[in-house]
């Protein structure tokens, strides 16, 4: 077989690469070129791969499955949401092939029947003296155990009770145990969201990425509040300022993002965080809604 000319082509950007000629290779789960000389391709001429360990990346920190969960002072200041498009899929490419297209948590493949997808995620040190935020780790985690990790975002999505399944299943923690280990996570991160955290990524841009500068601490409640109505499939909250971000994450998850309705009374803007602790509603039956429940609930 003649030697791929391989592609960095977006999710966003497929349809585009298809049209302009690229072909698709399932196997190595990436796109290349039929042949040389196709100027229609050359915006998707593919950059020199990512290393396979970051400068200062510890591939030690943060085994197995855990509740893991984001500051809300922090909402997407992810890596998603700081590098292009191109650069993301270079990292994605490089994090589940140093995987072996495994889950780095359970074990799992890809399943596309089970809607089950490898997808990246980031380990972080926090340095509470100097409120810095530090990018330590990439690991691939499928799709069950990455809603583990961000087990709040589980629950405003209704997939708590999945979350908590996976969670002892793969962990052998009882209920207790699982419950205890949640409710310790979300203490966490009530005091860490109550920080302005300076982001440091150095691992990537030591590696050649370049950064796009994060929307501000103002800014992301809003943008989250968006995002989330555009998964539920609800009209987008306004007035909300979503910039090219939440438009960008929510096409490469596949997601429509609806339009306001021209009639009708504008929606509240979304509830700002409190200082009350999160609820923690038990997987058998519904109690208070989460304080992530809170902020994201559509406005009636």
């Amino acid at each position: 077989m003649a030697e791929r000319i391989w592609l960095d082509v977006p999710y966003a950007e497929k349809d585009q690469a298809k049209a302009a000629g690229a072909r698709w290779d399932p196997a190595a789960k990436r796109w290349y070129a039929p042949r040389r000389g196709m100027t229609a391709l050359e915006p998707w001429t593919a950059a020199p791969d990512v290393p396979d360990l970051l400068p200062g990346e510890d591939r030690t920190l943060g085994q197995g499955l855990f509740v893991d969960l984001v500051p809300s002072s922090c909402w997407f200041t992810n890596v998603r949401s700081c590098v292009t498009p191109r650069d993301w899929e270079r990292l994605r490419r490089m994090i589940t092939r140093r995987a072996g297209m495994r889950c780095e948590a359970c074990g799992a493949s890809e399943d596309r029947d089970a809607q089950r997808w490898l997808e990246a995620h980031e380990r972080w040190v926090y340095d509470d003296a100097a409120r810095v935020q530090y990018l330590k780790r990439l690991i691939c985690l499928c799709t069950d155990c990455h809603t583990v990790t961000h087990y709040g975002y589980a629950q405003v999505r209704g997939l708590e009770s999945k979350a908590f399944a996976h969670l002892t299943k793969v962990t052998k923690m009882d209920g207790v145990t699982a419950r205890r280990h949640i409710d310790a996570a979300f203490a966490t991160w009530r005091r860490r969201s109550q920080v302005t955290w300076k982001l440091d990524l150095s691992i990537l841009t030591d590696a050649g990425i370049t950064l796009k500068r994060p929307p501000s601490a103002e800014r992301r409640p809003g943008i989250a509040a968006a995002t989330l109505a555009a998964e539920r499939g609800i009209p987008r909250p306004a007035p909300v300022d979503t910039g090219e971000i939440v438009e960008r994450i929510a096409i490469e998850r596949g997601i429509a993002l609806p339009r306001p309705s021209p009639a009708g009374p504008r929606p509240a803007p979304p509830a700002a965080p409190s200082n009350r602790a999160p609820a923690v509603p038990s997987p058998r039956k519904e109690e208070e809604p989460s304080l992530l429940r809170r902020i994201f609930r559509r406005s009636s």
